[in-house]
């Protein structure tokens, strides 16, 4: 099978793929994981549910003019990506719950949007007001 975009990559791409599926194990792992996380904890913590639907999206190898093989590729990486920001998600909004104090400011970071509400590093006085 060659690639038909980029025949030239073919060989780079064969290579690369073990590495590249190999990850999806850990990726389930991570989704039973955070699932169980978030249905458990956020119901404790009275945190609204993150909508899944809203993050994982599996649809583009419905595509009838894609080939089987970019199919695949394409289910994979709306699951992959989708799965990354449905974490960050989760992960934003358990922030916001224990922790809503900003990182140390820093050139090159980039601040989450949920941390536009945060207070300010080094802030003792707020943080006393929370």
């Amino acid at each position: 099978m060659e690639y038909k975009k980029y025949p030239e990559r073919t060989l780079r791409h064969w290579i690369s793929a073990p590495f590249i599926y190999g990850l999806m194990f850990p990726m389930l792992l991570w989704d039973i994981s955070l699932e169980i996380y978030h249905q458990i904890c956020f119901r404790l913590y009275r945190i609204p549910l993150v909508p899944r639907e809203f993050y994982i999206q599996i649809d583009r190898q419905r595509l009838s003019y894609l080939p089987w093989y970019e199919k695949i590729t394409c289910a994979y990486c709306g699951y992959a990506n989708g799965l990354a920001s449905y974490s960050m998600r989760i992960a934003g909004e358990t922030e916001k719950y224990w922790c809503s104090i900003k990182h140390k400011k820093k050139k090159g970071f980039f601040e989450p949007e949920h941390h536009k509400d945060f207070i300010e590093y080094g802030d003792d006085e707020a943080y006393k007001k929370l």
